[in-house]
């Protein structure tokens, strides 16, 4: 038994040894540089094992080689590669994005709540998203902001009779009113208390950052073949609870016969008109119960966790700068002022500070630290004449773009000037990216972008912020792909 467990480890050793060697010769064949640190599973190895973000290997492989347009990474049967140069990243996300339209990950079938248009790939992708954009126009979201603006000032009622939550880490209250602005304006669910909601439950632990999803996760960047031999259904365990709320909420919009111009309106809509229909490809795709849960799943977790980031990095810089602080306040009395205390989408719309302020605080702390992608067509990158074959996975940084001081001068320092109508043209599209790029950018930018600010204007109406960093300086929680501050403590002052 004991010689035959040693000819096993053997065994395994030397495929992991052999991959290693393959894959440094695949890249350097193509003339890239390959991160040798581990050559088999590369950046996720030291994610598994270590206390980091994974985004902070990524950064480490971005400062380690300044000067390639591309790095190779270790990985089980799928070459995977690691864009750093803007030219080839925008080639990636906009230019060429036929051959790399796929996301970079694919669910397997029976994960239903991951059949969504952030994990869809091909036609099906292409036609849920044309279905769902309409969500998001601008009609639709003056339509809904009344509702926003009412679970903002909610938000501030329920602080203020909780002084207890106005001190610590406001992350997870903040999260509380996200949740409660996207359940009552995109589903049209409401609870006893907006704040108490299963809801909130299931988006915070749908991307908890467990032992069990990071080797998930692992897996499915690693390699494709075993995490469909595994059958790995990372949402599972949300599928009874979320399909039957969802079912509940279209069965009650029929029976209602209202328009709310929200998601439940799409869904009935969309289940009234049959089959959707994509002319290009002939694909047909029933309005299911179940597809459009998956879709509402993936508006919860996107409209919770990185609407909650923008508003905690906002706050997080606004307590360590009172001249911005004092500045910003100042702006939204005189909107409060200037408009009998009534704030409406026109109003947030031209609010040209907090947007400035905003988008400063998600450079320097974006709600996550990198994409991926999937190559589905051969084809070759322009800096470096990178050969890219087809099925390679294609990892591209965010966090590491926002922090390089050949894009933004003095990275480390906190300055809403950068986004000022002066000079927010000298910025390179592609090197600021918080909502990614392409045609696969963020459906719900708008909507994120508007609820965070409603949030925040009744916030810094009624409070002042004093942020506190703790010994050791600024670091980052353990996750996959979010980019989550931690030892930061941020007190709420009543200013009225």
């Amino acid at each position: 038994m004991l010689i035959v467990l040693l000819l096993i480890c053997i065994a395994v050793l030397t495929l992991i040894y052999l991959n290693g060697i393959y894959n440094e010769n695949y890249w350097r064949k193509r003339g890239v540089a390959f991160y040798t640190k581990n050559k088999t599973l590369g950046v996720f190895w030291d994610f598994l094992i270590k206390r980091r973000a994974l985004f902070e290997y990524l950064h480490d492989i971005y400062k380690e080689y300044p000067n390639e347009p591309a790095v190779g990474i270790g990985s089980i049967l799928t070459p995977t590669l690691y864009v750093r140069d803007p030219l080839n990243i925008q080639h990636v996300l906009a230019t060429d994005f036929n051959s790399f339209s796929h996301r970079g990950f694919e669910p397997n079938q029976d994960d239903l709540l991951a059949g969504n248009i952030l994990f869809l790939n091909g036609a099906k992708w292409k036609l849920v998203r044309q279905k769902m954009t309409p969500l998001f126009t601008s009609v639709k979201l003056k339509s809904m902001y009344y509702i926003m603006d009412k679970s903002a000032k909610d938000f501030v009622d329920y602080l203020k009779e909780n002084p207890k939550l106005r001190k610590g880490d406001p992350f997870t209250t903040l999260s509380t009113f996200c949740s409660a602005a996207i359940c009552a304006s995109v589903f049209g669910v409401t609870t006893k208390s907006v704040f108490d909601s299963p809801f909130l439950d299931v988006a915070q632990r749908s991307t908890n950052a467990s032992l069990k999803r990071n080797i998930e996760f692992a897996i499915a960047n690693l390699s494709e073949p075993l995490f469909k031999l595994l059958n790995i259904q990372i949402f599972k365990e949300f599928e009874s609870f979320f399909i039957t709320a969802i079912k509940q909420v279209i069965h009650q919009r029929k029976a209602e016969n209202v328009k709310k111009y929200d998601f439940a309106d799409i869904c009935v809509s969309l289940q009234n008109q049959g089959a959707m229909k994509d002319t290009d490809s002939g694909l047909e795709v029933e309005p299911t119960d179940e597809l459009l849960a998956a879709q509402a799943f993936f508006f919860l977790i996107a409209g919770v966790e990185p609407t909650a980031s923008a508003m905690f990095a906002t706050l997080m810089e606004v307590g360590k700068h009172p001249e911005v602080q004092d500045r910003l306040q100042k702006e939204i009395d005189e909107t409060f002022d200037k408009h009998d205390n009534e704030i409406s989408y026109d109003v947030v719309a031209n609010m040209e500070y907090l947007d400035m302020v905003m988008s400063e605080a998600m450079r320097l702390n974006p709600a996550i630290g990198f994409l991926t992608r999937k190559c589905v067509e051969d084809t070759v990158l322009p800096t470096g004449n990178i050969k890219v074959n087809k099925g390679t996975n294609i990892m591209i940084p965010i966090y590491e773009l926002h922090h390089d001081s050949k894009y933004h001068p003095d990275p480390e320092v906190f300055n809403p000037e950068r986004f000022s109508a002066e000079n927010k043209n000298n910025i390179l599209d592609i090197t600021y990216m918080p909502f990614g790029k392409g045609n696969r950018n963020c459906v719900g930018m708008r909507f994120a972008q508007l609820q965070a600010k409603s949030g925040l204007i009744y916030l810094l109406h009624n409070f002042s912020f004093n942020t506190n960093v703790l010994a050791g300086g600024v670091k980052y929680r353990k996750e996959q792909i979010q980019v989550r501050v931690t030892n930061v403590d941020i007190e709420l002052i009543p200013r009225r």
